[in-house]
């Protein structure tokens, strides 16, 4: 059952994040709450954030509370920059030096992302959306990026991978098609998670760029939005639906990746309906 609104956009972390900083308009803010009541890994996830964050904040307190050091005081650096731009012959400018108060922001600063880059240690290992978000970038590593044989079968065993696959994760899978978005299919395999066997299969544009996805039954989380992987080297989001999880890494930008994913959860959603 999907918990979401049928006009909602997907719930990403960015508006997990979000949620925890108390910046989100009050309709995106009532979904990401209704989101999180019945999502509990997430909801685990948000509160360990939310925890880490207060313990910032209780822990620098008393820095904060202390005098601006001279070598931070922004007037200070508004002048020195100044003098420097005379020495070199330029006119001193009077735009504030941005830069220097970005860094004393980020030298300061104790919430946002500081907690959330600590998500792949926080995260329930039970098999949730977050555990096949990993799994997923990890079978992308080890088999989009081989060059001799990144699949067992090929596009011509097709119909044999699907029924080999849902065999083996006593479930019926689907392979979409992304011809239209200029992605080939190369093939599929099997392979071991830490949460059981799970379906990879992989595409390639013309310039060679791959994109796996990744699907298997899970255990919690059985009926998730699409989330955004933000942490690895690889753009990825992964969704849950009736039980089954999918995993879409690749070396794309999010941006570009999005798309594909959204793609690629219709027709899996059009196909295992009929």
């Amino acid at each position: 059952m999907n918990v979401d609104p049928p006009d909602a956009r997907p719930i990403l972390e960015e508006d997990l994040h979000a949620y925890v900083d108390g910046v989100l308009d009050p309709r995106r803010h009532a979904q990401v709450r209704d989101y999180l009541r019945q999502h509990a890994e997430a909801a685990r996830e948000v509160e360990a954030h939310a925890r880490h964050r207060r313990e910032l904040r209780e822990a620098l307190a008393p820095i904060a509370e202390e005098p601006l050091p001279p070598s931070l005081n922004l007037a200070r650096m508004v002048a020195e920059h100044d003098r420097q731009a005379r020495d070199v012959g330029r006119t001193p400018s009077r735009r504030w030096p941005w830069g220097m108060a970005a860094a004393l922001v980020l030298a300061l600063g104790v919430g946002g992302g500081a907690g959330w880059s600590l998500r792949g240690v926080q995260a329930n290992e039970a098999g949730g959306i977050f555990a096949l978000g990993r799994e997923a970038a990890r079978g992308y590593e080890t088999y989009a990026s081989d060059a001799s044989r990144p699949v067992e079968m090929g596009p011509a065993q097709r119909a044999e991978l699907v029924g080999w696959v849902s065999s083996r994760l006593g479930r019926q899978v689907a392979i979409p098609d992304l011809a239209a978005a200029g992605y080939g299919f190369v093939g599929g395999r099997l392979v071991m998670t830490e949460h059981g066997p799970a379906g990879l299969f992989i595409y390639q544009d013309a310039r060679a760029t791959r994109l796996a996805l990744m699907v298997r039954p899970m255990a919690v989380d059985q009926d998730t939005p699409t989330m955004k992987r933000i942490d690895g080297p690889h753009a990825g989001y992964a969704w849950a639906d009736r039980g089954l999880g999918y995993g879409v890494v690749g070396a794309n930008e999010a941006n570009v990746l999005h798309p594909l994913a959204d793609e690629m959860r219709r027709q899996i959603g059009e196909e295992l309906k009929g």
